[in-house]
């Protein structure tokens, strides 16, 4: 009896008949091939119930990640847990993935670190002066939940760059 789910099996069975054909198929149907046998295993019950069990037989998490070609933070987030605790893991991380990784350019005021070299300070005193109330500051949050924390220079502002935060 294999340890492979049935899904697993026939993706790996695909990249073997291509392997073994007198003409392999083109290069777009191998890479999907491959790919797709590479995603079934990726989610294969077999992989985490083979960490599971090395764990349990006493192997470390640096063996694990090890066997795994991981490194051991890595190996956990995967498959540390209840499988709740890794499902819900996966799809905030999912979720981090599908969000644009660049900085919005249209957002109103400036950004910490542009008020902190606009006013020849540390993005430190920047937060000091935030929260003394000499700087207004807002966070701005987007529609994806991607959160900004921009400031508002007031002319009054300009000089207070010669104060020594």
């Amino acid at each position: 009896m294999s340890y492979l789910s049935p899904a697993s099996r026939a993706a790996l069975s695909r990249v073997v008949e291509g392997d073994n054909a007198a003409t392999p198929p083109d290069a777009l149907n191998r890479l999907r091939d491959i790919r797709s046998l590479i995603a079934e295993l990726e989610k294969d019950a077999a992989t985490l119930a083979a960490v599971r069990e090395a764990i349990e037989a006493g192997s470390s998490w640096e063996s694990v990640a090890e066997a795994a070609g991981l490194k051991p933070s890595a190996a956990k987030w995967r498959w540390l847990g209840t499988d709740e605790d890794i499902a819900e893991r996966h799809e905030a991380g999912r979720k981090r993935a599908a969000r644009p990784s660049s900085v919005p350019t249209d957002l109103p005021g400036l950004s910490v670190s542009d008020a902190a070299k606009h006013l020849g300070v540390t993005a430190q005193a920047i937060y000091l002066r935030v929260s003394r109330g000499s700087l207004r500051a807002e966070t701005v949050e987007l529609a994806d939940g991607r959160k900004y924390k921009r400031v508002f220079l007031d002319n009054t502002d300009a000089g207070a760059s010669q104060n020594n935060d």
